[in-house]
């Protein structure tokens, strides 16, 4: 199978028309996330795509997506297509990993030629799978998650940043983790830092240390969390809360992989893996501005985005009894049965606030039941409301979210850092929330 990516459907038909006239079996993709999407679900034998796409001239689109090519299957072999005025382009994309480039507009027994030399060369049988990925970390078995932890199984051991993407409570730290474990830098330190809890004056002495005598209070000499992380791995949490100012100095450290330490004049390398997750709809910030596309490019090599619980109900059981066991032991008590009333009201829940949330319910409900049996009246009395699959639609789920801010409002008495808590979700999020469902408080 041959796959053709390039955003002008008169150059995907006239390929395509070629390529099948030849005996070749053709897929087509007209934008580099349509074309991600293939290769996530399948191995194509080669790759023939554009370097520009709408939205820029910089090729910058394109040699993300050779990037993404290459970490998904390394022996694919892809051609690319430019124009002569984009040669310096295509020798770069040649750098980053392609098998050859040809220059608009080309001639049909160049490219027959050149991919029959592409296909020769790098055939092989695939190899067995001899994965030794552990999984064991992340509870569930919901087809969305599955292809999120096949999708890090196929990434860790490169060096490429990951964007994982997903809502408070999904377990996006989860993921940053089983990423580092099973990393070729798994020796080396995880680090990891809340961009949200950042202002924009602590963000370089933080990230990038000082020396003493650098401002006042700088006692002594501190080294920063890239210095912490040399030869491992850095996760940036909530990176969609870090302001404009900051993201700059993010991006050389990104760019050239170097920084300075406040009040030293000499440049040190970062040899840091880097993996960032927001709860932000970082695409939106884009178009607003609060974000800027270079950072966004870098950042985003790899993305994954993990499904709220509301979307996998049918892994609450798994994740119930995982929690109840954990809960149990620390308690010192004996894990007790859940009726099948209580499990079918967990499911029907909207858990805005995702496993975090539901981690928070099923400590209290063990902690304040006496019993060996939990039916769904104790979950009940800790908030829990009856009702319809919150999934079913964005009405129901909507009021389902407002119903379980609400419950937690009024069994914190009106104090938001405790109502957050309940949720399982942060002030900043529940200030959100508040505001969406037009919640008074």
């Amino acid at each position: 199978m041959l796959l053709i990516v390039d955003d002008d459907n008169s150059v995907r038909v006239s390929l395509k028309l070629l390529l099948k006239r030849n005996g070749y079996e053709v897929a087509t993709a007209s934008a580099p996330a349509e074309a991600i999407a293939f290769i996530r679900a399948a191995r194509p034998d080669l790759v023939v795509m554009d370097m520009n796409y709408s939205r820029t001239t910089s090729g910058e689109e394109g040699l993300t997506l050779l990037k993404q090519i290459k970490v998904f299957h390394p022996d694919v072999p892809v051609i690319l297509i430019t124009a002569w005025g984009n040669i310096p382009l295509a020798v770069e994309g040649i750098r980053a990993g392609a098998f050859d480039f040809i220059t608009k507009p080309w001639d049909n027994n160049t490219l027959l030629g050149r991919i029959s030399t592409a296909l020769s060369i790098t055939a092989k049988e695939r190899p067995e799978s001899t994965s030794s990925f552990d999984r064991s970390a992340i509870i569930g078995r919901d087809p969305k998650l599955m292809l999120v932890l096949d999708t890090i199984e196929r990434v860790a051991s490169t060096n490429a940043p990951v964007l994982i993407l997903g809502e408070n409570g999904t377990g996006k730290e989860l993921i940053a983790e089983a990423i580092h474990k099973n990393s070729l830098r798994r020796n080396g330190p995880l680090v990891k830092v809340n961009l949200g809890g950042l202002s924009q004056s602590l963000f370089e002495s933080e990230m990038f240390g000082y020396r003493k005598g650098a401002f006042t209070g700088a006692v002594t000499d501190r080294e920063g969390r890239f210095a912490a992380a040399e030869k491992g791995t850095i996760f940036l949490d909530e990176i969609g809360d870090l302001d404009i100012n900051s993201q700059v100095k993010l991006l050389r450290v990104l760019q050239e992989h170097t920084y300075e330490p406040l009040g030293d004049h000499r440049t040190r390398r970062a040899d840091v893996r880097v993996v960032c997750a927001t709860n932000a709809d970082l695409s939106d910030m884009l178009r607003k501005g609060t974000f800027r596309e270079d950072l966004y490019y870098r950042i985003n090599l790899i993305t994954v985005t993990l499904p709220p619980l509301r979307e996998r109900p049918d892994d609450i059981p798994l994740l119930l009894d995982h929690l109840l066991r954990k809960v149990s032991a620390s308690a010192g008590r004996k894990v007790p049965e859940v009726t099948e009333e209580a499990l079918e009201l967990l499911k029907r829940q909207p858990w805005p606030g995702n496993i975090r949330q539901l981690a928070n319910i099923v400590e209290r409900t063990l902690l304040v039941s006496g019993g060996d049996i939990l039916d769904a009246r104790d979950f009940q009395a800790q908030g829990l409301a009856p009702g319809e699959m919150a999934s079913d639609n964005p009405g129901r789920l909507k009021s389902a979210e407002k119903a379980a801010i609400e419950n937690a409002l009024t069994e914190s008495g009106g104090n938001l850092s405790r109502a957050a808590a309940i949720l399982g979700i942060t002030r900043q999020t529940l200030y959100r929330r508040l505001s969406k469902h037009n919640i008074k408080y």
